[in-house]
């Protein structure tokens, strides 16, 4: 059976985690048949994670997006309904973040954080939900951070993009309960990707990894359709960087 699954930010870090591990699992789980929509700034890190996904055997089909620029979201949207007619599967990994004090942060730091982790995944969300509610069935997941529920000194406007999404998470599932639709907040704490930049091997050494979190992600995804996974938190053994 085919699942036509949307995962942004899937050029590197956890997207592409997330989509490998749902071509991973196209070998092990008999008529699963997922199509992965692998939507990036960047076109060749989709080709990258495409190949890798093809080499299971599973069609994908890149889209170079911005969602920053919600005309693009939508445009994102609607080509793939106009192309699938369907969707089963959106994941909101798409994320940035600019990580300074307080009083540094400027107009531009906060235009560029809210214009992809609240506007742009507000205005996608919002299209794509639409057609899981007409059909009702399908799963959102909301890539968030523990940043949505704990405060860091450096991240003041990624912590309060990130606590919007949870809060547009929790209201959608009202929403979605009416509908079969199941929605899950993701919440990882550190993990190795390349928004971190370079850190210390000992810092690394206690970050959790990509992988980490795609395969309960693909796990919660393939639960039963009677079964919402709402939260999956997160956090090295070791507890928070940076706290």
């Amino acid at each position: 059976m085919k699942h036509i699954i949307l995962v942004t930010g899937a050029g590197k870090g956890i997207g592409k985690a997330i989509a490998l591990e749902f071509a991973k699992k196209s070998l092990s789980l008999p008529g699963f048949e997922p199509v992965l929509i692998l939507v990036s700034r960047t076109a060749e890190d989709l080709d990258d994670v495409a190949a890798e996904c093809s080499a299971c055997g599973v069609r994908t089909d890149c889209m170079v997006t911005d969602i920053s620029d919600t005309a693009g979201a939508i445009r994102l949207a609607d080509t793939v309904i106009a192309r699938y007619g369907t969707i089963d599967c959106l994941v909101n990994n798409a994320g940035v973040g600019r990580f300074r004090p307080f009083r540094e942060i400027t107009e531009e730091d906060f235009d560029y954080t809210v214009a992809t982790n609240m506007k742009g995944t507000f205005f996608l969300t919002q299209k794509l939900f639409a057609v899981m509610e007409e059909q009702r069935k399908g799963h959102i997941f909301f890539i968030t951070s523990v940043a949505a529920e704990k405060a860091f000194k450096s991240s003041s406007v990624y912590c309060m993009t990130k606590f919007a999404q949870k809060g547009l998470a929790e209201t959608l599932r009202l929403y979605a309960k009416e509908c079969n639709v199941r929605i899950t907040s993701v919440m990882p704490g550190a993990v190795y990707t390349p928004m971190w930049g370079e850190v210390p091997e000992t810092v690394k050494a206690a970050m959790m990894m990509p992988e980490d979190i795609a395969v309960p992600v693909v796990g919660a995804y393939l639960l039963p359709g009677r079964t919402s996974v709402e939260e999956l938190v997160f956090r090295p053994v070791t507890g928070d960087i940076n706290e």
